[in-house]
């Protein structure tokens, strides 16, 4: 099975036949998000049904849904320190779902909630800030829903297929603009405005592009991930771990757009 630039479906262990199996000893974590040593993968019970496209959808829908239902309650109650909260709680249960590889629904929701906290306090404070940046969470969320309806038929119908040499293209990528990220806060203690890169000049809107359109080749190999899982037939229950993956490079494409279009606005 190819890797894949999100941390969660990186994990999954391959089968001889190149799909997904749980069960065995997962290759390395690595990706998009973070690195980290891999655990065993829970050995699937003889009552656990096969996993289906379905579960996959289902579980992911869920968990999108509340995300935004929670996002859009703390944007209306202006309690946007609770972004602080929202971003913390993700953080440290993104790190216990992807090192345990956990498949609990409350993990998942968990961490659902918790972004939707973060992501509505950023887009409430955003949008609380001028009259120009009205509705711009709806925006992003529909940029969002728009990539990820695009890139899955792209998926489908083949025209980009995912290979070895695209994963590692879209891996060394991310790795990329995770370490520009990183220089331009540091540089940005000492230079008023970092390299520029969220400055919201003609650089920071290509670096957000840039950053978009890494976001959706991760979705384009989620997609591989999640597909190979179904056809190796894994438990039905990790449909809840793939719903996590697809959150986290979901939160990533959310954060970029409404960055975009916060440029625009300005």
């Amino acid at each position: 099975m190819r890797t894949s630039s999100n941390p969660a479906f990186r994990n999954l262990p391959t089968s001889p036949g190149g799909y997904a199996r749980f069960g065995d000893a997962p290759a390395g974590l690595g990706g998009g998000f973070g690195d980290g040593p891999g655990g065993s993968m829970p050995a699937a019970g003889a009552a656990d049904r096969p996993l289906t496209v379905d579960d996959v959808v289902q579980k992911t829908a869920l968990n999108a849904v509340v995300a935004i239902a929670v996002g859009v309650l703390v944007a209306i109650s202006g309690l946007y320190l609770l972004g602080i909260v929202g971003f913390i709680v993700g953080l440290v249960v993104a790190l216990i779902i992807i090192f345990k590889q956990s498949t609990n629904p409350a993990l998942v929701l968990t961490y659902s909630v918790a972004e939707g906290m973060a992501l509505g306090a950023l887009t409430g404070a955003l949008e609380s800030s001028g009259n120009q940046y009205a509705g711009i969470g709806f925006q992003a969320i529909l940029g969002v829903v728009g990539v990820f309806i695009g890139m899955l038929v792209v998926y489908k119908t083949g025209a980009i297929r995912v290979t070895p040499r695209l994963t590692k293209m879209v891996i060394g990528a991310a790795i990329g603009v995770i370490v520009l990220m990183l220089a331009n806060l540091v540089v940005g203690f000492f230079t008023d405005g970092g390299l520029g890169l969220r400055s919201g000049g003609p650089l920071a809107i290509i670096f957000s592009l840039v950053c978009i359109g890494i976001g959706a080749f991760m979705l384009l190999l989620d997609f591989d991930q999640a597909d190979q899982a179904v056809k190796a037939g894994v438990p039905a229950r990790f449909a809840w771990y793939l719903a996590f993956g697809f959150m986290t490079t979901l939160v990533w494409l959310y954060i970029e757009i409404l960055r975009l279009l916060s440029y625009f606005r300005d």
